[in-house]
């Protein structure tokens, strides 16, 4: 109905003619689908594995190339970028600002660090200790153990804290058990040992989805462990990461950093009596 006055300034009501309703559904249907297609659009513009934003710097352990520590360093911000490390995978109840997982970090120029650690998620689910998190543009997870993180951090204000970082176009790392939690799922998240692919923590932190991530792969003699998670799991891709070797990912695509080598298992080739896992080497892209 349209709502007008006649000439004695009287309100009347007129019914909208037939041309009137089917102009206005053609513009509401060029509306619907305009707004439809850019949607459509957006949703495929998104990466499928990587994070919407940000960057995640993935490191198989014992890390000591300097190109790795600058790549992370530049992606924060520069030297004078605030980043948090997180040891809480180690396993020590305390860490103290001389813990010596910090001086390699000054040793290649960063200047503004915070350390943040506890053991207690109830600690970790309050806004005091996650504070440090806000003013944050890069988090690294150092080594140890992974289902350390996941019962001092998962599901708590600090792990929401952490995807922020990442949401505000910051950096996320980390060597070791801190490359394994960067994945969906879980890798060597058993608590009785580390030999158990697939244990009783399998739910990581999940910057890249649908993926399993294992470290120190080469040196340790593991290139052949990552097959039977996804043949238990082929909806899973899995990354094998060597030591002193980073994967460096922004949305879906990546490339490889440091000194040796990143296998990539992908259930339509890995499995199977004649299936391979296949290499990329520093500066190759995935």
């Amino acid at each position: 109905m349209t709502y007008s006055t006649n000439d004695l300034g009287t309100a009347q009501l007129s019914r909208p003619s037939r041309t009137t309703h089917l102009v206005l559904f053609a513009v509401l249907m060029i509306s619907l689908l305009g707004t439809s297609t850019i949607e459509a659009q957006q949703a495929a513009s998104l990466p499928k594995v990587g994070p919407e934003r940000g960057s995640l710097v993935i490191v198989g352990g014992a890390m000591r190339s300097a190109e790795i520590y600058e790549r992370f360093i530049d992606l924060a911000g520069g030297p004078d970028a605030h980043i948090v490390l997180v040891p809480t995978a180690g396993g020590a109840e305390e860490y103290d600002e001389f813990y010596q997982g910090m001086n390699a970090w000054r040793d290649h120029g960063a200047r503004n660090l915070t350390l943040l650690h506890t053991t207690d998620p109830a600690e970790a689910d309050t806004d005091a200790f996650v504070e440090p998190l806000k003013r944050a543009a890069g988090v690294f997870f150092f080594g140890g153990r992974q289902w350390r993180l996941v019962d001092a951090y998962g599901g708590t204000k600090a792990e929401q804290a952490f995807q922020e970082v990442l949401d505000r176009g910051g950096v996320i790392g980390g060597s070791s058990a801190g490359a394994s939690i960067q994945g969906s799922f879980l890798v060597r998240g058993d608590t009785r040992t580390n030999t158990i692919m697939m244990g009783d923590h399998q739910r990581g932190f999940g910057y890249l989805r649908d993926v399993g991530i294992d470290q120190h792969v080469l040196m340790r003699n593991r290139q052949f462990d990552l097959i039977e998670v996804i043949e238990t799991h082929p909806e899973l891709l899995g990354i094998g990461i060597d030591e002193d070797t980073a994967l460096v990912v922004q949305g879906d695509q990546a490339q490889v950093i440091g000194k040796s080598f990143v296998l990539v298992y992908d259930n339509q080739v890995t499995t199977g009596e004649n299936g391979k896992f296949y290499f990329l080497a520093p500066g190759d892209r995935l």
